[in-house]
């Protein structure tokens, strides 16, 4: 089966200056700035706000549990919550979204629950949650491979007539991986419905973005590919919103994938593991935490008189809910069972595979005999 492909190559270059609809004193902007995109309704920005502070919540919730060896291993998204909410909230329910392994609060801003999202990050599973039943792929750790899956579902979307976008996250890093390239030129030249999403926080790990590309922004690899870019404010929630579901909408329409850059910057270390003080000033890290972009959308929200102590009090609450629900599954032990280890490994498991499940299930049950008698004697 074949589909009819034939556009018009994109050549606008985007703009020079990230695209703002509030700048860094919540003040709205206008004009060329905007690129021009509307700001969003003062409920869906109060949304937007309530869905970033229950996020920030549960990261920094997850990253002290981390330091409490609850978890093995945490990448915290601090300070990049604009581009995670903002994006995530303009697709639909039965759109899919593709992750790395930075992106845990888009997940819970998706409706997965707390334990699935950090099931891999404790070591119990390599993905905790039902990714059809929520439209979300697993978390990936290797670079830009999600692009690929992303653009490939979106594919046969279309092949099937389904008319469902697809929304994947990488990080600036990853644009120099080839699993990206591959995924541009193929979403572009088969104009499949896929929004990517670059989130530019400044570092792959400890490797600046001037030592990554010469490009003058990572939203000009666009045009070589012949899709849209937009370079966008990634602090400022308004102008992600509004830019992605401009995008979302055109990927549905048919005019096939854009290509989105989120300026913004990583506040805590890469993981837990990392120690950002070698390749990092403090007073960098300090700018861009006067740039919040929870800060910036509070006080255009509280200048609206959309943001007042009731509704500011009733957000926390639900904030504190969120991150006590956290601790209390991630302080439960966990119920492992190792005979999952054979599960969702073929849809039709091999014999070789029922003859090692079977080995093992045997070993199991003589250690838990073994260990009754044990316990039996000690008891007597």
């Amino acid at each position: 089966m074949s589909l009819n492909v034939e556009h018009q190559p994109v050549r606008a270059l985007p703009s020079e200056k990230p695209i703002r609809l509030l700048d860094n004193a919540g003040h709205a902007v206008r004009g060329a700035a905007s690129g021009g995109f509307e700001l969003p309704e003062l409920d869906v920005l109060l949304e937007l706000y309530r869905r970033m502070v229950i996020a920030r919540r549960f990261d920094v919730q997850v990253t002290a549990l981390t330091k409490q060896g609850r978890l093995a291993t945490y990448p915290s998204a601090y300070g990049q919550e604009a581009c995670e909410i903002g994006a995530i909230s303009a697709i639909e329910t039965h759109d899919w979204f593709f992750p790395t392994y930075r992106d845990s609060i888009a997940l819970l801003t998706r409706g997965i629950e707390p334990g699935d999202i950090l099931a891999s990050f404790r070591g119990d599973w390599h993905n905790g949650y039902d990714q059809h039943a929520h439209r979300c792929a697993s978390q990936a750790t290797p670079l830009a491979t999600q692009t690929l899956h992303a653009v490939g579902l979106a594919h046969a979307a279309r092949l099937r007539h389904d008319p469902i976008v697809t929304l994947t996250y990488l990080g600036d890093g990853a644009t120099s991986e080839g699993d990206a390239h591959e995924a541009f030129n193929f979403a572009a030249v088969w104009q499949t419905p896929t929004v990517f999403l670059v989130q530019n926080n400044q570092f792959a790990i400890s490797t600046p973005l001037s030592r990554q590309t010469r490009a003058a922004t990572l939203a000009d690899k666009a045009v070589g590919y012949g899709m849209p870019g937009y370079h966008v404010d990634g602090n400022d929630v308004a102008a992600m919103y509004a830019v992605t579901l401009a995008a979302v909408a055109r990927a549905r329409d048919g005019g096939g994938p854009t290509l989105i850059e989120g300026v913004t910057y990583r506040i805590e270390p890469h993981t837990n593991s990392d120690d950002p003080t070698r390749y990092r000033q403090a007073r960098e890290v300090e700018h861009w935490k006067r740039r919040d972009p929870i800060e910036r959308l509070e006080k255009y929200l509280v200048s609206e008189g959309a943001l007042g102590d009731d509704v500011r009090t009733e957000i926390a609450d639900a904030a504190e809910s969120v991150a006590a629900h956290t601790r209390e599954v991630m302080t439960a032990e966990a119920e492992l069972d190792p005979l999952e280890l054979f599960d969702h490994v073929y849809a039709r498991p091999r014999a070789a595979l029922r003859e090692q499940r079977a080995r093992l299930e045997a070993e199991l049950k003589e250690s838990a005999m073994a260990n009754d008698s044990s316990h039996a004697g000690a008891a007597r």
